[in-house]
């Protein structure tokens, strides 16, 4: 098993807004503001999806926009395990979160 690697919470959610920035110009149809929060909970790290933008796209699309976002995340935290992590899609009812996969061994501090 691999050695737990830590990232100060403020430097993953910069990652993330610098990440969904990224993503929207190369999504025009994504037009989400840079997050101000980072859902914890699920089987991912991500953000949620607005039902307006989701009326929109197709599930191709939420995917490949979850992928840029993990890409960038993964590149610009500076956490090895994230480095080549695929974007995750989680759906529940009608409450759709995109990032990336939870990771066993990463510590986030404040």
């Amino acid at each position: 098993m691999s050695k737990a690697q830590s990232i100060s919470l403020n430097h993953f959610t910069q990652a993330v807004q610098s990440a969904v920035k990224s993503a929207v110009q190369k999504h025009p149809k994504f037009k989400l503001e840079a997050p101000q929060g980072i859902t914890f909970s699920y089987l991912i790290r991500g953000i949620p999806v607005p039902d307006t933008i989701l009326a929109n796209v197709t599930l191709a699309e939420t995917q490949a926009f979850a992928n840029e976002i993990a890409a960038t995340v993964g590149r610009e935290s500076g956490v090895a395990e994230l480095s080549s992590a695929q974007g995750a899609v989680f759906s529940a009812g009608r409450h759709v979160i995109i990032g990336i996969p939870a990771v066993d061994q990463l510590l986030l501090k404040e």
